[in-house]
């Protein structure tokens, strides 16, 4: 086999190994873990069950392969565009976060929660796909992916609270559709759950507060400054710590 017929063969396994992986993304949001044979998966996915166990030696790997998946998407939605201002760059990641969970929900619930029974390896994905969030909310906010410790916990309290918030919010909407309510359904319910630009504001007036304490313990780490118009679309989710 020459070069070029081998790069055309590692190109068509390149691609039939993110189809597996994009049907497995659908069969396991849809069904447990446990409750999915390899069997199943074959068969949902119109392929001999040797192929599977070719690209990914066994159905663990199959099911972490798909969780990296799942997390390097999630981590390129939440980089947003480097180039842009930083107060914008902050929304953008936040957006993308919450795009990213609205859109995809049994895959961030697996990031976030740690997949099945707390796995040590699905554990290890989730922290690095954390580190790799607050370094982006850092560069967005200071222009470096490193900062002191104190301001890096702070970080991570800032994003833990933002996973609980979305994991209720995603949970929220879901049991409104299922019972025909919320966006679509009566005013009561649609008054209950945000929609994502809604809680975006909320998110990013929380981290604004962060960051503001951040700056208190940690002088060298300033809360990036502020627009006039920075809240004017977020009504009465303006920031009650007053303008820099």
């Amino acid at each position: 086999m020459n070069n070029s017929q081998q790069r055309g063969a590692s190109g068509r396994s390149q691609v039939r190994r993110a189809e597996l992986i994009a049907t497995g993304r659908k069969l396991f949001a849809d069904t447990s873990y446990d409750a999915l044979s390899m069997d199943d998966i074959a068969k949902q996915a119109g392929v001999a069950k040797g192929l599977i166990y070719y690209y990914f030696k066994s159905k663990r790997g199959y099911y972490l392969a798909i969780v990296e998946d799942s997390v390097a998407e999630l981590v390129v939605r939440a980089a947003g565009e480097p180039d842009l201002p930083k107060v914008e760059r902050v929304r953008r990641t936040i957006d993308g976060y919450l795009h990213y969970a609205e859109h995809h929900q049994a895959a961030y619930r697996t990031i976030v929660t740690g997949g099945v029974g707390s796995d040590a390896e699905v554990l290890a994905i989730r922290d690095a796909v954390r580190e790799e969030l607050v370094a982006t909310i850092a560069e967005g906010a200071y222009g470096r992916r490193a900062v002191p410790p104190l301001a890096r916990l702070a970080l991570v309290g800032w994003l833990s609270g933002v996973e609980g918030t979305t994991l209720e919010w995603i949970g929220a909407r879901a049991a409104d559709a299922e019972a025909g309510t919320g966006a679509d359904g009566d005013a009561e319910s649609a008054a209950r759950q945000p929609d994502r630009d809604r809680l975006g504001a909320l998110l990013v007036r929380q981290l604004r507060a962060t960051l503001t304490v951040i700056g208190e313990f940690v002088p060298e780490c300033p809360p990036p400054p502020l627009p006039e118009d920075a809240f004017e679309i977020t009504g009465d989710l303006a920031p009650v710590t007053g303008r820099p």
